[in-house]
């Protein structure tokens, strides 16, 4: 079983493109593509599957099957929300709510519709499989 970052790095390549380009094909940021094939984002929004799947000219299904779908202990939706309006507010040394490790934070930038900025608060634990990716 290959993995997401696999994947997407052989069908890149297949196709001819360099991460950079496979951002320009799928509408999206470089740091998105670097992430995903760094195995850093293990599971993706439906918008950024559907933008990658049209930039590799596969199926949605094809990334979905593949992204990884943890059965971590339930952290409220407070919780969550809270640790968003921190990251967005640029506070460090946040700890992640299942094991208290450290956890690896980012602010992606991505554009809607109208081609209005969008902020998305993003984490992943550095010890257990806990994410916030949308």
């Amino acid at each position: 079983m290959k993995t997401l970052a696999q994947f997407v790095q052989k069908k890149r390549d297949n196709l001819g493109l360099s991460p950079k380009g496979l951002a320009m094909k799928s509408n999206l940021d470089l740091q998105i593509i670097e992430d995903i094939e760094a195995g850093k984002d293990l599971f993706l929004s439906v918008t950024v599957r559907q933008n990658l799947a049209k930039g590799l000219k596969c199926l949605p299904e094809e990334i979905k099957a593949l992204e990884k779908d943890f059965n971590l202990p339930v952290t409220s939706v407070e919780i969550i929300d809270s640790l968003k309006e921190l990251i967005l507010n640029g506070a460090g040394g946040l700890k992640c709510p299942v094991c208290s490790a450290p956890l690896v934070t980012k602010v992606e930038r991505m554009y809607d519709l109208e081609d209005n900025l969008v902020l998305h608060p993003k984490a992943h634990c550095s010890k257990c499989s806990f994410q916030i990716t949308h």
